[in-house]
């Protein structure tokens, strides 16, 4: 069990892409000496640097400047590390304003060596390597020859205001990437590539699965025929295992007045997310951000004994934030929604067995569409916090020993809660390896206090039931755009939007195949018969461009044996098949979700 941060920022390769970002930025003042920099650390997959330059850069300085790293690299500089005074750093760094501006938050107290807010004041420190020294905490490797020069990478370059503020100087960002083997990074370059051909919205377009319109609206979804038929099937198993799970459907309208924000703290805390409210009849209205504060008013609407508890509350609301239109990015950060929320209110007693059935129930429908690696991430008390602080210790016990039962692997993020409660958060490996975060299994100390929320235990007092928010797949949007890239378009035949093509030969098949089709749809499936006037090769090759899992060629010898010829999307061809045995070869492919 380890603080996932901590234990990146321990590893040799963080050193290794730290250590090259500082290379990468001698190289840059090597070839700019009049250039001014900012912050450099390394990131996932990589690092980054940010630069004033006299120009922009173009592609062949890059290349220029990823050939002097490697010079640098096989040089054999040494990382050197120095603790100064504030007053030694002002001078060491007077040409560059930037540094100059971190030095002063470092010497108040207010920022870490990174430019990160602080409550503690941090020594200053600087490292060196070659002829390039720069403010920095560590760590470093101690020798450029521990960086394989042929393992490294420049990528590309953008824009990126300094501190991240609109109103200060925009600089040059370059990312690049630095890995321990060459090896390492062609899989990590080829998986880069294939993120490119399983982007969602490519292939939502070339599938017709959805759209994003101007004229509507940026970051509102629209479904598109296919794609709505999915979102239905997932929404009609996710609604059946609830039932079998012992939930209860619940429906809250789209917008709530100002009073109902303000109990919740939304307000307080989010209104920057929430847009503009609606004026009606002299009151405030908003447009939801989040369900929870309509739960919990069903929740109040009756009195709750204790022999209630547990009550389980789901629903797929849609809501609304506002994300700046910078951010928006296809079906995975949107300004519409649909949250698949659910509260779980229970008592104290009832807490851990609660959280096992919470977090066994959502690896059951995560691997129901077909993720496989699960990695779970505990993120515990911050400073800040609200609630008992008993509570909290019990809380998170309870969610540390139902991870230990459930063998997951997970890692610890200290502090990484929010304030109003501990958490469990649930990432996906996708099929090229990408980590997908899409449950989240939080309790919330905060709302339970702010709606008054009580049962009467045996003791006939009012007691505070703990309270579980629980977000499955996150938002329909979002895990849609997941699937399309994980399954890159070709979904698992319970799934598919359509799971069989008829393809006549000629016209003269095309009664045989309507009537095959009818069969099909009456034994459940999805089915379409192509009877343009193409060649059978070419509607062969639409099916297979379309992801259709089955294609059911018929000609003479299938007519006149009542059977159909079936080939596969992935080329495979098993030839002639009775018509009753595709039909129960089919629903064992569906009832396996495979």
């Amino acid at each position: 069990m380890a603080n996932v941060k901590e234990k990146y920022e321990d590893s040799l390769l963080y050193r290794i892409r730290h250590s090259a970002a500082h290379i990468m930025a001698q190289a840059v003042l090597e070839k700019f000496p009049e250039g001014k920099v900012a912050i450099g650390p390394p990131i996932e997959d990589g690092f980054y640097y940010d630069f004033d330059l006299p120009r922009a850069l173009t592609p062949e300085d890059l290349e220029s400047i990823e050939k002097r790293m490697r010079g640098i690299i096989q040089s054999g500089v040494n990382f050197e590390k120095k603790v100064i005074s504030a007053d030694e750093a002002k001078k060491l760094f007077h040409d560059q304003p930037f540094k100059l501006e971190l030095i002063a938050g470092l010497e108040s107290g207010e920022l870490d060596d990174d430019g990160n807010p602080t409550d503690v004041k941090p020594e200053i420190s600087i490292y060196t390597q070659g002829g390039f020294t720069d403010l920095c905490r560590g760590p470093h490797v101690e020798n450029s020859r521990q960086i394989n020069p042929t393992a490294i990478k420049l990528m590309n370059v953008a824009g990126a205001y300094w501190r991240g503020d609109e109103k200060r100087p925009m600089l040059q960002r370059i990312y690049g990437t630095a890995w321990s083997k060459p090896d390492e990074l062609k899989d990590y370059l080829w998986r880069l590539e294939e993120a490119k051909k399983r982007d969602h919205r490519k292939i939502g377009q070339e599938l017709d699965l959805f759209s994003i319109n101007e004229e509507v609206g940026a970051g509102l979804v629209l479904w598109h025929p296919k794609g709505a038929r999915i979102r239905k099937l997932i929404e009609d198993f996710w609604s059946q295992e609830h039932i079998n799970n012992d939930y209860d459907f619940v429906y809250t309208p789209h917008i709530g007045k100002a009073q109902l924000w303000e109990t919740s703290g939304h307000l307080g805390f989010y209104k920057d997310n929430m847009y503009s409210p609606v004026d009606i009849e002299g009151q405030q209205y908003f447009l939801k951000p989040m369900n929870c504060p309509f739960h919990l008013h069903i929740y109040k609407n009756s009195l709750r004994s204790y022999r209630d508890l547990p009550i389980r509350y789901a629903e797929e609301g849609t809501v609304y934030r506002y994300e700046r239109s910078g951010v928006l990015h296809g079906l995975m950060r949107v300004r519409g929604f649909t949250q698949d929320d659910a509260h779980h209110f229970c008592r104290p007693d009832q807490m851990p067995a609660e959280i096992d059935f919470v977090l066994s129930f959502s690896l059951h429908i995560l691997r129901s569409f077909g993720f496989s690696e699960i990695h779970a991430y505990l993120s515990t008390r911050p400073e800040k916090s609200v609630g008992d602080p008993a509570m909290w210790e019990d809380a998170e016990t309870a969610l540390q020993e139902s991870l230990d039962r459930s063998g997951l692997d997970y890692d610890v993020d200290r502090g990484g809660g929010a304030f109003y409660g501990p958490k469990i958060d649930l990432k996906v490996k996708d099929a090229i390896g990408r980590e997908w975060q899409l449950s989240t299994i939080q309790f919330d100390f905060n709302e339970p206090e702010r709606f008054d929320l009580t049962y009467i235990g045996e003791d006939g007092q009012p007691h505070r039931p703990y309270m579980i928010h629980r977000a499955l797949l996150g938002s329909l949007e979002r895990f849609f755009g997941v699937l399309i890239e994980h399954y890159a378009g070709a979904f698992p035949v319970w799934l598919a939007p359509v799971q069989a093509a008829m393809i006549p030969i000629a016209d003269r098949h095309l009664d045989y195949a309507r009537q095959v089709a009818q069969e099909l749809k009456k034994a459940g499936l999805r089915v379409i018969v192509d009877d343009r006037p193409e060649r059978m090769n070419a509607k062969i090759r639409d099916a297979q461009n379309q992801k259709i899992p089955y294609m059911l060629v018929i000609g003479d010898k299938e007519q006149e044996s009542g059977q159909v010829a079936l080939r596969l999307r992935n080329g495979e061809n098993p030839g002639p098949i009775p018509v009753a045995d595709f039909i129960a070869r089919a629903h064992a492919e569906i009832a396996a979700k495979s």
